[in-house]
């Protein structure tokens, strides 16, 4: 009896997988659907269905994965090297389980990459939640996790809109270093390469060191001072901002681009 319950389980999320593979019209709002034709997706509202009886895998990085997750969410970054060898386990450990996997939201191309990567090493049965998590965020709060924190108040999901109130050009982040500021480089010590933007004027804290990262952001408040702070290219300060608001930073900004947007800033204003 057991198994035959088992097996209907089985069938029925199948079908549900299978009813979102659609034919493949121009579509705006997802557009690795059109870029990746072949792989397979799951609607938010079918996901909701089964997600107990699925692997859920954030595929983005343990810094993302940590601020903001899917409860349950196991993290294997798409980015590791040991991706592969991960992903097989998890098939090896769930035979019979179908495989989601997902990052931020509907034009992340991450969540499509892990699908064809483990196609490609015969890992099957794996499909993209290509929504991503901010929307399950705001759909389902109960089901998502905020800085270790469940339920999930929607009222704390920081919109793109916010987020650009809080982004300057690198010409004007180059202006407020005359005023009273505390610049942190938060990038890698791998993608910094040993070199820093603003020699004597910066502190170099990585993103994923959260006891610095706090003691930065106190250190300002108690000073008066306004964070200026950079990655790479601009895109992990968005999960940072989750932690300053946190920790009550009182004044802070981020740079447009990152170091390479900075770099690509200093190329023009000396080739003109």
């Amino acid at each position: 009896m057991n198994t035959i319950i088992t097996l209907i389980k089985i069938s029925l999320i199948a079908m549900l997988f299978s009813s979102s593979m659609t034919t493949y019209a121009k579509n705006a709002e997802f557009p690795g659907r059109d870029r990746y034709p072949k792989t397979a997706y799951i609607s938010i509202t079918d996901f909701q269905k089964v997600k107990n009886e699925v692997v859920i895998v954030d595929v983005r990085s343990a810094y993302e994965y940590q601020t903001l997750r899917i409860k349950g969410a196991l993290n294997v970054s798409i980015s590791d090297r040991d991706f592969v060898e991960s992903m097989t386990k998890l098939r090896t450990d769930n035979p019979s389980k179908q495989i989601v996997v997902y990052c931020n939201g509907k034009t992340c191309m991450k969540s499509y990459k892990a699908v064809i990567k483990c196609r490609q090493n015969n890992i099957k049965n794996v499909t993209s939640y290509d929504a991503g998590i901010m929307d399950w965020a705001k759909t389902y709060p109960a089901d998502s996790v905020l800085l270790g924190k469940s339920p999930v108040d929607p009222k704390k999901i920081i919109s793109k809109k916010v987020l650009k109130s809080y982004l300057i050009t690198p010409e004007e982040f180059e202006k407020k270093l005359a005023g009273r500021v505390l610049v942190l480089d938060v990038r890698d010590s791998f993608q910094r390469d040993g070199t820093g933007l603003f020699s004597g004027k910066e502190r170099n804290v990585s993103i994923n060191d959260v006891p610095g990262l706090t003691k930065y952001i106190a250190q300002a408040n108690k000073q008066g001072r306004t964070l200026l702070i950079y990655d790479a290219v601009g895109k992990q300060v968005r999960w940072l901002q989750y932690l300053l608001e946190e920790k009550n930073a009182k004044s802070y900004f981020f740079m447009k681009g990152g170091s390479k947007g900075y770099y690509q800033y200093i190329s023009k204003k000396y080739m003109n």
